[in-house]
């Protein structure tokens, strides 16, 4: 394999500069265990400054010596497209204590990439690749699967992160406990990174985790947010939510899942007993859709009966309205992870209206209906959660025959399509009826005349909606 020649001239100017320059994170993983690299960062003794005349097109607006590098990938390994990437070039440093579990109290730079390393996470990110001339370390060696204009780089790694790549172990640098307390955001990433190249964390650092678990709630929501949505992504997600539940993080960041646990639903009307915790997570696990919103809606489409959950005279456990607690309940977890209002309400259709009847023979205003309250474009994620709400549930088939009919249904409608732009009044009709100038009443109006006008498609009638008007006013 070759770098590419966008990372060879980067390395090529700065060795030339008389400066030290270094491949690091997980381009260096990544190259150690065969894979496609698609982000390249680098750390050099050069300060930023000193960065930016070597490199005069970079860029640099923060305190931690980073560089951002415009680079035009045509070519190379992970380059597929010529859209413009950053690199990264930032000054090797030392860091001192840490104040608030995220943010180092002090960065002072250093020219021994050693000591940039020492504060690394793990083992596996605390590896890097220098030009071999310029490589004075004691804990390197050569790497000649890779070339630079025919001089090999070379791997330094005091820590054994290859060895802990090739064993599939995530380890932390030194005292885990020290980089946790360091860093909380690392307890989520250890189990985010472990999740995605299908690791298993090391005993001592599992532990420290464990301890450690309460410090995440110290730590920015968004950034939290951040590293659950890459875990579930994942091409396995459940073993890193069982990971973060095991580790007790689940319970911090989303309690409302927790509390599912140990919830049964059971009864003579039951074909199946399960308990709603783990039936949500199989319903995760068996979602058709790899985006991590919709199978965060998997996650949590069960959550509203904790609240619901009542048992009858005869035994049966029932959950009535789940679906509206359960909608209640995301838009507070939507609020707390700091979605965007586009996310949050897909998020809340997913989880509200995942109770829909599958009745091939419903009328067109009902089906309308359904794709009104779904959304359009929210059908397809819609259909996916039901397929892992059956599937985690123990049904044998992912779609039943009735599915297969709804779905024909609702191509069938689409055809005919209807919206309150079909109406046969506007909102210029409710101001000159009304009186009033526009505003939010407007938009309230035209939505419940578009819902009755669902009901019964007659009502679309220009005389009938002007009184109909007057009345809703």
């Amino acid at each position: 394999m070759h770098l590419p020649k966008e990372v060879e001239d980067i390395l090529n100017k700065f060795q030339k500069a008389g400066f030290q320059i270094y491949i690091v994170g997980g381009a260096v993983r990544d190259i150690l265990m065969g894979k496609e690299v698609n982000d390249w960062d680098f750390t050099t003794d050069a300060k930023p400054e000193e960065i930016l005349k070597i490199i005069p097109e970079g860029f640099y607006d923060n305190k931690f010596g980073t560089v951002g590098i415009p680079t035009k990938n045509t070519s190379g390994v992970g380059f597929d497209s010529p859209e413009v990437e950053v690199f990264e070039v930032t000054t090797m440093r030392k860091e001192g204590d840490y104040k608030d579990f995220r943010h180092p109290a002090q960065v002072g730079w250093t020219d021994k990439i050693e000591e940039d390393l020492a504060r690394r996470d793990f083992t596996i990110n605390a590896i890097a690749l220098g030009i071999e001339s310029r490589v004075k370390s004691q804990e390197s060696r050569k790497i000649n699967s890779l070339t630079l204009d025919s001089s090999d780089l070379t791997l330094i790694d005091p820590y054994h992160g290859e060895k802990d790549i090739h064993d599939k172990i995530i380890r932390t640098v030194g005292n885990p406990n020290d980089r946790f307390k360091e860093d909380a955001l690392r307890l989520i990433r250890a189990i985010r990174i472990a999740t995605q190249l299908k690791f298993e964390i090391e005993i001592k650092t599992f532990e420290a985790i464990k301890e450690n678990a309460g410090l995440i709630e110290e730590i920015a929501k968004e950034r939290v947010r951040n590293e659950l949505f890459k875990i579930l992504s994942a091409e396995n997600p459940l073993e890193g939510i069982n990971k973060l539940r095991e580790a007790g993080i689940l319970q911090i960041i989303l309690p409302e899942l927790e509390r599912c646990f140990g919830i049964v639903q059971q009864g003579p009307k039951h074909d199946r007993v399960y308990d709603i915790g783990e039936h949500s997570l199989m319903t995760l696990q068996h979602t058709p859709s790899k985006n991590s919103l919709v199978r965060l809606a998997a996650l949590l489409h069960d959550i509203g009966k904790v609240q619901t959950v009542k048992t009858e005279s005869d035994g049966n456990v029932t959950f009535y309205n789940h679906d509206v607690y359960g909608g209640r309940l995301v838009l507070q977890i939507a609020q707390r992870f700091n979605l965007s209002k586009k996310q949050t309400d897909k998020l809340y259709k997913l989880v509200r209206w995942h109770l829909f009847t599958v009745d091939e023979n419903q009328t067109d205003s009902a089906i309308r209906r359904f794709i009104n309250n779904v959304g359009l474009e929210n059908i397809e994620d819609m259909m996916a959660v039901r397929i892992g709400d059956r599937l985690g549930g123990g049904t044998q088939r992912a779609v039943s025959w009735r599915m297969e009919k709804f779905n024909e249904r609702i191509k069938q409608v689409l055809q005919k399509p209807f919206s309150i732009s079909d109406l046969k009044v506007n909102g210029n009709d409710i101001m000159e009826v009304l009186n009033i100038k526009s505003g939010p009443k407007i938009g309230e109006i035209l939505q419940k005349l578009f819902e009755e006008v669902l009901e019964n498609a007659e009502k679309n009638n220009k005389d009938y909606l002007l009184n109909r008007i007057k009345e809703l006013a």
